[in-house]
């Protein structure tokens, strides 16, 4: 008579166990900027994520892959640092994710650090981000480190005297620098440079005075989107072109996402980057056909998209490796060892600096068929970011 409740008991357990044995979901926090003038950034990277789950399947290790959204709003350090704790807080987030601006990364770090988080940046270019926490990994660019290509392909091709208009803020000083370094170091001359604010800039004024120091070309690093359409606007209408004056720096100033919509004024205009849509590869073709997928605004991917796409996929591939059972700082191992064939060309992560190592390119706006394209036409290969090199080899020669 007294086995008759253990043996309900076991006829329980048994009928609760698919739900005690069902695998929780892996959550990412996606932090990125989804409103205001910065809300292409978010998209293209949300959109980038969702390429590579649709291409790949969204489960992984036997756990669903949760993207969790949340939205900066702009260049704005403290909501970000809010709502990246209320997700390792209240959601129990598994990775911090996203991060299209600096300042919004950089607030951040000390929450994936203190919650013992891997964050992974998809966009955000200022140099020093990843030595802010050792939790962070960086799947796009450095500024440095696709800047410094541009100087030295202007050094080498003629270009000899150069105005810097860059926006202030980390980003656009990171790339001030690192051109100017670069450029003066191989016989070039600035003749002026000038900071611009990050938020609604009238670009007319500072155009103008780089046409008045009749340089061979204009530096521009601007936030990519709005504000680089805004530039190039301001750089017709002042006559810069008919001038002789060229533009050049990063590719943010001709970024896939708006080129269509710049038009004839971009054409012949010369940066270096680490990926174009136009990028020749079946890598490339697969990830621009998954993109389309899940837009479904017939929209370009851009730099951004494909941060978005590497940055899942390590995440992806992070989850596999811990057959489902993720630890933190085992993941951080995997992160800082992570290598592949990404739609922009090799790629692989600096266990050292935890950013990525990857190719250049250098690259022209052409017309092809009616469209614009970011055509490749050189490469540095195998660049790292410049900033963290010199540091370690200075620190090497002591």
């Amino acid at each position: 008579m007294k086995l008759a409740p253990a043996i309900v008991s076991l006829a329980a357990l048994v009928a609760a166990a698919p739900a005690v044995l069902a695998a929780d979901p892996v959550k990412i926090g996606l932090v990125a900027e989804f409103s205001g003038p910065f809300a292409a950034y978010g998209k293209q990277i949300e959109n980038g994520m969702k390429a590579y789950l649709k291409a790949h399947g969204d489960t992984v290790a036997g756990r669903k892959i949760e993207i969790l959204e949340r939205d900066t709003t702009g260049p704005a350090p403290e909501v970000a640092k809010r709502v990246a704790q209320d997700l390792v807080t209240n959601d129990k987030i598994d990775f911090l994710a996203g991060f299209g601006l600096s300042p919004n990364a950089f607030a951040v770090a000390a929450v994936a650090t203190q919650a013992k988080t891997p964050m992974v940046i998809m966009n955000a270019a200022s140099s020093m981000i990843t030595t802010k926490s050792p939790y962070v990994v960086r799947f796009s660019m450095t500024l440095p480190q696709v800047t410094e290509p541009i100087a030295l392909w202007a050094a080498k091709n003629g270009i000899k005297k150069v105005y810097s208009i860059v926006s202030d803020y980390a980003p656009g000083i990171d790339a001030e620098g690192a051109f100017e370094k670069a450029f003066t170091s191989h016989g070039g001359t600035v003749l002026g440079s000038v900071r611009v604010p990050l938020k609604n800039p009238d670009f007319a004024p500072f155009v103008q005075r780089a046409k008045d120091a009749k340089p061979e070309a204009v530096f521009i690093f601007v936030p990519a989107g709005e504000q680089s359409v805004a530039f190039v606007k301001a750089f017709a209408e002042r006559g810069l072109r008919e001038a002789g004056i060229k533009i050049i720096g990063p590719g943010d100033v001709v970024d896939d996402d708006v080129l269509e919509s710049m038009g004839a004024p971009t054409l012949g205009i010369i940066t270096t980057h680490h990926y174009s849509f136009a990028h020749e590869s079946p890598e490339n073709d697969a990830f621009r056909k998954a993109y389309a997928a899940v837009s479904g605004d017939g929209a370009r991917p851009n730099f951004m998209a494909v941060g978005g796409y590497d940055g899942m996929a390590a995440i992806a591939e992070t989850v596999q490796k811990l057959g489902g059972k993720l630890d933190a700082d085992k993941a951080m191992e995997i992160l800082k060892n992570y290598k592949s064939e990404s739609p922009r060309g090799p790629i692989q992560i600096d266990p050292q600096t935890r950013d990525i190592v990857q190719t250049v390119y250098v690259r022209r706006v052409e017309q092809k068929n009616g469209h614009f394209y970011n055509v490749e036409f050189d490469k540095f290969p195998r660049v790292k970011d410049p900033v963290k090199e010199a540091s370690a080899t200075k620190e090497a020669a002591k």
